[in-house]
């Protein structure tokens, strides 16, 4: 059974709903690997897992005029981050969170610090990344382009792991690239997220994800990441969500019509 799921959009949709942290969900053997008693990882869940997202992504394609397509991961970050850089080319290695975490939000321990990361990359990183290309490279031989909208949510107060946690932390955050966020994508999310009383720019996460093959290579492919401050749409941390969520999704279907 595959560890996430593409829902497909209008065959001539460029636009991609990137859900990546979504979902709180551990096959039993990687659980083995994770050091916390059951209740200390509920509440590491909590405060990693970007809930709701994908009900906010749904809602938004749903709700869309051309149907965009949406890259759900159906796994936790916690089994591995499918955005982190395999190679350790991150700055969230010094976290201990990089492709596959060996230290928590609060910076305890998750797993040894010697753990050999190559058996979950190559189980559910590397499948993911090739999954992911291939619907990126389909938008373009379809629709000329793609446009990869990464959904993610963001604690209102910061957390001991966060290398950035002292700037600005707005209601909506969009991650940016140099390269592959053009001032008309993030114009277009200013737009439509105005409404929450204001958005920033890569403050307190900052980027976007691209696949390897087309990082920095095709300026075809942009990419803009939302970060949604939590206490915009839902109860902290790990609570239901609220009817922010359903205004959240008129405002990224509205983003994804403009697109």
């Amino acid at each position: 059974m595959s560890s996430f799921r593409l829902v497909p959009g209008a065959g001539d949709s460029p636009v991609v709903l990137h859900v990546p942290h979504s979902s709180r969900e551990i096959p039993e053997p990687v659980r083995r690997g994770i050091e916390l008693d059951d209740a200390a990882l509920t509440i590491e869940l909590d405060h990693i897992t970007d809930a709701h997202t994908a009900a906010l992504s749904a809602a938004a394609a749903d709700a869309a005029a051309l149907r965009p397509w949406q890259f759900v991961n159906g796994l936790s970050r916690l089994v591995v981050d499918p955005e982190r850089f395999p190679d350790g080319r991150e700055e969230m290695v010094a976290a201990g969170m990089g492709a596959v975490y060996t230290r928590t939000t609060h910076r305890e321990r998750l797993r040894p610090e010697d753990t050999d990361p190559q058996p979950l990359l190559d189980r559910y990183f590397h499948p993911y990344a090739r999954a992911m290309t291939a619907v990126v490279a389909d938008r373009l031989a379809a629709a000329g382009r793609a446009v990869v909208i990464d959904v993610h949510s963001y604690p209102t107060a910061p957390l001991p792991y966060e290398l950035h946690g002292d700037g600005p932390r707005p209601p909506v955050c969009l991650g940016t690239d140099a390269f592959h966020t053009p001032p008309g994508l993030l114009a277009a999310a200013e737009r439509a997220f105005a409404g929450f009383g204001g958005t920033g720019r890569d403050s307190p996460f900052a980027g976007t994800y691209v696949p390897l093959d087309f990082h920095r290579r095709d300026p075809r492919v942009s990419a803009l990441m939302i970060e949604i401050r939590r206490d915009v749409y839902m109860t902290e941390p790990g609570g239901p969500a609220g009817p922010g969520l359903d205004r959240l999704g008129a405002a990224l279907a509205q983003l994804v019509d403009s697109l």
